[in-house]
């Protein structure tokens, strides 16, 4: 057998999206440069961390907006104790996980976790916690990298959420465009931010131990959050502020499940490679929260409402100070917290089309989320979560803080799916230690399970309501969709224990509705005429008399030997005149079958649909309706073939495509 390539074919122009596509995102990709790329540890970690070790730059100030409003100035002194709590259930998180990446290497972390131990239904759960994760990530990461921006060029504030917008779009295309060949360039920026944000704290910790650090007056700063005044040590108000703080605070732990998602790019062996990776991001990601929760307390670095400047840029200004080093020390900071923070996002994109297309093979996400685009990527899935992202942006104003309440709920549900998934897995497999480990993971899940619920109640009102709504929703469309799919699957799919039947039947009767003489019904006839039918009839629905007498006269002009039949169709249902015709031609001719050709003229993808209708499509799902009955939708491209005629050589073509069917039929009946 000859396999045949696109050079052995005929020259086809590129049609106008292929244009498109070529211009804006590239060259094509075939599948075979479909490679995944292994990464070495150092790579790895500054790759697949920046989500996670990026929330260094608004963990510690989420904590601060909401303590000193509620406390006062006690606030500072709760901060770290409140961090301490936060790195307890870090180092949690992290005995977890490096169970998850040695027990499954492949991409999917939580949901994958969920799906082995308690089935793909229960793991639609992860999907909802992962899905709405990645959504928050982009917009959370994006708009905290805009505030580095305009903290560093106050004249961009009134444009923040343009730029936030833009960002995502601009993220969403070089993805499209292809990123798998970047990994260099992200660990750089995480690299980068970990250099400027370590200085920034052994600076801070000399300067205060030998000439002491500036400290703002955050009583007196124009444009902070509100400071409650008074001792603040209120048995009700600080533990509402205690639980909202606390609950703030472990939004820096986000991006700690990244690297169980993308086990599967670590280098051999993987397993062991990516809880390495993992250990070393903890515990960096543990070090800059405790260090800049402390220069949070020793310079009084103070939250504004409009979130500009941020904390770590009044941080980085007090212990680096106003001359020409300063400036550019300061300068550095901003640019690498930015520069990470917009890597952070892009770990979303990364995601969110890859489990996408994980649970729709599943059957529980539409079937396009699995199919890679022009550069080999999920671009439906890329789309979607940029058209999300930014609706979610529009929707809170870019603002961080609104955001973080939406962000942590998914995180700690694929958390606490984790846990429970692990522990599951160690009771059923009972490998070496697997107590202790057991009782690590359910620990991780019982402790996740509690930071949701302090969320839920701590945050209610400030925008968790919306995940709470949300998150059952999505779970219920989730499972709604794998039963429609289900549903198709049982029908088209036949039992093995059946043996087809193939024959050619012999009493099968065809008919083509037809609405015109022109090449499309040409073409419909020619296929029904292969079918080699024992009957074949061309039908008319007469929706308009005069056009029905037309189109009769010229049927005759042209000398047909198909029967037309014409039927009256007063109420203009032709869904249901095509199903009456079929039910009528069954019960006439029983143990019959009846095949229906519906001729489709195909024409531009854009204005296609909006200046023609689709009946087509609506009278083949009648007809499907009716046992032994089947609808066959016949496809012209117009655009294709009628463009590349001109108007005078019309009926010249239609009468030399009529002649070849009127030959072929005879070949037939001879036959």
């Amino acid at each position: 057998m000859r396999v045949t390539t696109s050079a052995d074919a005929r020259a086809i122009p590129p049609s106008f999206p292929d244009v498109c596509k070529r211009v804006f995102l590239g060259k094509p990709l075939t599948s075979e440069q479909l490679e995944s790329e292994r990464l070495s540890n150092p790579i790895a970690l500054g790759a697949i961390s920046p989500d996670a070790i990026s929330s260094t730059a608004y963990g510690p100030e989420q904590v601060m907006h909401v303590l000193l409003p509620l406390v006062g100035m006690v606030a500072f002194a709760l901060l770290l104790p409140i961090i301490g709590v936060v790195l307890v259930i870090l180092a949690l998180m992290t005995a977890s996980y490096r169970q998850v990446v040695m027990a499954y290497t492949k991409a999917g972390g939580s949901y994958v976790v969920a799906r082995e131990n308690f089935g793909p239904r229960i793991a639609q759960i992860a999907t909802a916690a992962l899905l709405i994760d990645y959504v928050v990530t982009v917009a959370v990461e994006t708009a905290a990298g805009t505030v580095a921006v305009v903290s560093a060029i106050p004249h961009l504030r009134p444009y923040s959420l343009e730029i936030t917008v833009a960002s995502v779009i601009l993220i969403c295309f070089a993805n499209l465009r292809g990123l798998r060949q970047s990994s260099r360039a992200f660990a750089t920026t995480t690299y980068a931010f970990v250099a400027m944000i370590t200085l920034t704290i052994v600076t801070g910790i000399v300067r205060e131990v030998f000439w002491g650090l500036p400290k703002y007056d955050a009583q007196h700063i124009v444009g902070a959050v509100p400071i409650h005044q008074g001792g603040g040590l209120v048995m009700g108000a600080t533990i509402v502020a205690l639980l909202r703080g606390f609950a703030n605070g472990n939004s820096s732990l986000t991006g700690v499940e990244a690297i169980s998602n993308t086990v599967n790019v670590f280098r051999e062996p993987q397993g062991p490679n990516a809880r390495r990776v993992l250990t070393v991001m903890a515990c960096i990601l543990g070090f800059l929260l405790i260090g800049v929760s402390w220069l949070t307390y020793a310079t009084h670095a103070t939250p504004y409402i409009d979130e500009y400047p941020s904390m770590l840029s009044e941080i980085a200004r007090a212990v680096f100070g106003n001359g020409t080093t300063g400036n550019i020390l300061y300068l550095l900071v901003q640019a690498s917290s930015a520069a990470i923070l917009f890597t952070g996002a892009n770990t979303g994109f990364g995601g969110f089309p890859a489990l996408a297309s994980f649970v729709a093979e599943d059957r529980f996400l539409p079937r396009p989320l699995t199919k890679r685009g022009h550069r080999l990527v999920f671009s439906n899935g890329l789309i979607t979560l940029a058209a999300l992202a930014v609706a979610l942006l529009l929707v809170t104003g870019g603002s961080v803080h609104e955001l973080v309440p939406l962000f942590a709920i998914g995180v700690f549900t694929g958390f606490a799916m984790a846990g429970y998934g692990m522990t599951k897995h160690h009771l059923t497999h009972r490998d070496q230690g697997w107590r202790r480990k057991a009782v690590i993971n359910l620990a991780a899940g019982i402790m996740s399970t509690i930071v949701v619920g302090i969320f839920v109640v701590a945050k209610f009102t400030q925008g968790a309501w919306l995940v709470v709504v949300v998150f059952p929703v999505l779970v219920f469309a989730l499972m709604r969709l794998n039963r429609q799919y289900r549903a198709e699957a049982s029908v088209l799919e036949m039992s093995r224990t059946d043996r087809p039947e193939l024959a050619r039947h012999p009493r099968l009767r065809v008919f083509v509705f037809v609405d015109s003489i022109d090449l499309a019904e040409i073409e419909a006839l020619r296929y029904g005429k292969g079918l080699q039918a024992a009957e074949l009839t061309a039908v008319h629905f007469v929706v308009d008399a005069a056009h029905a007498a037309r189109l009769q006269e010229r049927w005759e002009r042209f000398n047909r030997d198909t029967p037309l039949q014409v039927i009256d169709c007063p109420d203009r249902h032709l869904s249901r005149a095509a199903q009456e015709l079929v039910l009528q031609a069954l019960k006439d001719h029983p143990g019959s079958k009846v095949t229906v050709l519906l001729p489709r003229r195909t024409y531009s993808p854009l204005l296609g649909r909006l200046l023609h209708d689709r009946t087509a499509d609506k009278m083949a799902k009648a007809v499907s309706r009716v046992t032994d009955a089947t609808a066959i939708i016949v496809p012209y491209d117009v655009g294709s073939r009628i463009s590349r005629a001109a108007p005078d050589a019309f009926e010249e073509m239609l009468a030399r495509e009529i002649g070849e069917v009127q030959t072929g039929m005879s070949r037939v009946e001879a036959d």
